[in-house]
């Protein structure tokens, strides 16, 4: 990128954002109220345990700054809200703070109304950035939160509401972003379809066009659209999972297109790395996020999410984010084609 075009940090800055953003990997989240999911209420509230972040360089336990399952069931209908989920996931609305490591930079994440991709897109705009985010139409409550969470740090923040199973609604979305920014250099392909069935007999074509569509061509088609766009110094981030690795029986297509998504970003990186554009994937573990309750998982395994890893809990979305700024900063300017994974400590990579 052409660092003269947004106004290019003096070394001072440079050295006091790196020291600051360093201290925001380690301890981004909030010390939590233990227990947030236990207890008699019902499913579908907004009760949340939440807390004023401490010092970021504060050394926390992991293993209890966030809630640990039982959680209770709490079935919702596909794609699913944040704001119906007990307790409410932490995508840093509250936790994350942001040292200026993406100033002037102009993204666009997909899915960006919540979970991953929500947090992603708050720690973009508290890094400085200009965001996008794309969502489908059911999604519309969350994302006006994440607009205005955007709004409030004083960037600008663009709603581009659609299904990205279209192909020409994926060159639209893509056109809109980068019109309504002035430009595009960040792009985060995260939106994603996830369904779990016990057996290959129930997973119909339908079902099977769909995972692929959301999670395979849709990434093809807005990648390709935005190359035209992207100039040396843009990178690119794609969501795959630790199902790439290590697949469950019950997610046979998702865990497919994880696996997909790793071989996108490690061959386009070799395509693009000559033009000066990184390509890079995270790989996440178990999270809490909308995704789950809303077919994801069953709600017998809702209950214990995330409890079979080593840390006995599930992330939260704000624990993975520093990890998609590291990526689309030019501290990582060397890192291209490579696979990130965060997952409690359990999975691959």
């Amino acid at each position: 990128m052409d660092e003269t075009q947004h106004g290019a940090p003096s070394r001072r800055q440079i050295m006091g954002g790196v020291t600051a953003g360093a201290a925001a990997m380690a301890a981004a989240a909030p010390a939590f109220a233990q227990g947030g999911a236990q207890g008699s209420s019902q499913a579908g509230s907004s009760a949340t345990a939440t807390a004023t972040p401490g010092p970021l360089v504060q050394p926390r336990d992991p293993r209890g700054v966030y809630p640990k399952p039982p959680f209770i069931r709490q079935p919702q209908d596909w794609p699913g809200l944040a704001g119906q989920m007990n307790p409410r996931p932490d995508h840093g609305e509250t936790s994350y703070r942001g040292s200026g490591r993406l100033a002037g930079r102009k993204a666009l994440v997909t899915g960006g109304d919540s979970g991953i991709g929500r947090a992603a897109a708050i720690a973009f705009a508290r890094e400085g950035a200009d965001v996008a985010i794309g969502y489908l139409p059911q999604e519309q409550p969350d994302a006006e939160e994440v607009l205005d969470l955007i709004r409030k740090e004083g960037r600008k923040a663009v709603a581009l509401p659609g299904d990205i199973r279209d192909e020409a609604f994926c060159r639209q979305m893509v056109d809109n972003a980068v019109r309504e920014l002035g430009g595009l250099d960040i792009l985060v392909n995260n939106a994603g379809r996830q369904h779990t069935l016990p057996s290959l007999d129930e997973l119909t074509t339908e079902f099977f066009d769909w995972t692929f569509k959301t999670n395979v061509y849709a990434p093809f088609w807005i990648t390709k659209a935005a190359l035209p766009h992207l100039k040396p110094g843009a990178s690119i981030i794609i969501t795959a999972s630790v199902q790439a690795y290590e697949p469950s029986a019950a997610l046979f297509d998702y865990a497919q297109t994880k696996a997909c998504n790793v071989v996108f970003a490690k061959s386009l990186a070799k395509q693009l790395a000559p033009k000066g554009i990184r390509v890079n994937a995270v790989a996440p573990g178990p999270y809490w996020t909308a995704l789950q309750p809303s077919g994801g998982q069953t709600q017998e395994n809702l209950e214990q999410f995330g409890g079979d890893t080593p840390m006995g809990r599930p992330g939260q979305p704000v624990e993975i984010a520093p990890i998609y700024v590291l990526l689309a900063s030019q501290e990582s300017s060397f890192t291209t084609g490579q696979v990130l994974g965060a997952s409690g400590g359990s999975g691959n990579p």
